[in-house]
């Protein structure tokens, strides 16, 4: 039996690290997650997207009464950018969520479909997406999204 170790880069970093546009997504994200639709978790979450032409598109989760057919902000957003811009890539995402009408103290990261939805956009367009957890007390960042999903689904040759 031979091992196989996988190694993923996290990094740390303060606000004032973050670049002009990535504040931009901080403001944005802060602006749309009131309209999140949560009333069963009362947990908001807001994701807005850079694209390479420097469009910001953001959206927020979506809960339903029947628990799977709600959509996650990460989703949201990622379709919506498509469906505007479908020959755009993201070059990065930001993910925040507030609770108590505030922001959360650590990050949150994205859920398994989410992720998948993450690489196959940056699969689709051959780059890398930076993906930026906020939080109030942490923010960290992965250089691209196989940092947050190193065993995922690929095209079937």
């Amino acid at each position: 039996m031979k091992e196989i170790i996988l190694k993923t880069s996290i990094y740390k970093c303060k606000f004032s690290e973050l670049s002009k546009s990535e504040k931009l997504l901080v403001k944005e994200c802060k602006k749309i997650i009131k309209s999140a639709y949560a009333p069963y978790s009362s947990f908001y979450v807001g994701a807005s997207v850079l694209l390479e032409n420097g469009e910001i598109i953001s959206g927020t989760n979506q809960e339903n009464a029947s628990y799977p057919s709600g959509l996650c902000a990460e989703r949201v957003a990622v379709f919506y950018a498509n469906a505007k811009f479908p020959k755009t890539p993201i070059k990065t995402i930001l993910i925040t969520a507030f609770s108590n009408d505030k922001f959360v103290k650590y990050p949150i990261s994205p859920c398994g479909s989410c992720r998948q939805v993450l690489l196959e956009s940056e699969m689709r367009f051959k780059k890398d997406i930076k993906v930026i957890l906020f939080a109030k007390e942490e923010i960290i960042f992965f250089k691209n999204v196989k940092g947050l999903l190193p065993l995922f689904f690929d095209k079937i040759p």
